[in-house]
């Protein structure tokens, strides 16, 4: 089993997700603004419940995922933030990377909590895994993903479609 880290920024606590972190978890993925460009659709509670465990498990056979977000100051959860391998169907394939994302609660939005989150875990992912590529998939209406993606330096690669959405592929 692989540790998986925490990781401090200046308004953030990156952290391992823990079982009573499900309730935030499903409220978030409930979400119609958090689910607009996550598949469209707010997530049951069952689904909810299957992420949150391949959140923790991914850690396991990677030696990476994703990290609850924390915010300092009132402990509460506003989201998530990290890497998976998802062995998507997807063409250009991404499987092999560390596909990059992340998701916070739409009180968070607007802060550059994404940005400080995001750069913290691409801080962590390259120097752990320094030769793989860090990508991410983010649907083509999805600006304010897009913004911060830029932001970390990454690059659109191409275009293509995603269950049914049109998505840009980017990569760091």
């Amino acid at each position: 089993m692989h540790s998986v880290p925490t990781i401090e920024t200046e308004r953030l606590i990156l952290r391992p997700y823990r079982r009573d972190d499900f309730t935030a978890y499903a409220a978030l993925f409930a979400d119609p603004e958090v689910t607009r460009f996550v598949g469209g659709i707010p997530f049951s509670r069952e689904q909810a419940w299957t992420r949150f465990l391949r959140q923790i498990g991914m850690w396991h056979h990677f030696g990476f995922g994703f990290l609850v977000l924390q915010d300092r100051e009132t402990g509460q959860f506003i989201g998530e933030a990290g890497f998976h391998d998802l062995h998507r169907g997807i063409t250009p394939s991404v499987e092999g990377t560390m596909e990059t994302g992340w998701a916070l609660s739409p009180r968070s939005h607007g802060q550059g909590l994404a940005t400080e989150a995001v750069s913290a875990a691409l801080k962590w992912g390259d120097q752990q895994f320094p030769s793989m590529k860090k990508t991410c998939i983010i649907d083509i209406g999805n600006l304010a993903s897009l913004r911060v993606a830029s932001k970390l330096q990454f690059k659109e690669t191409g275009r293509t479609t995603y269950h049914g959405a049109n998505v840009i592929l980017l990569e760091r």
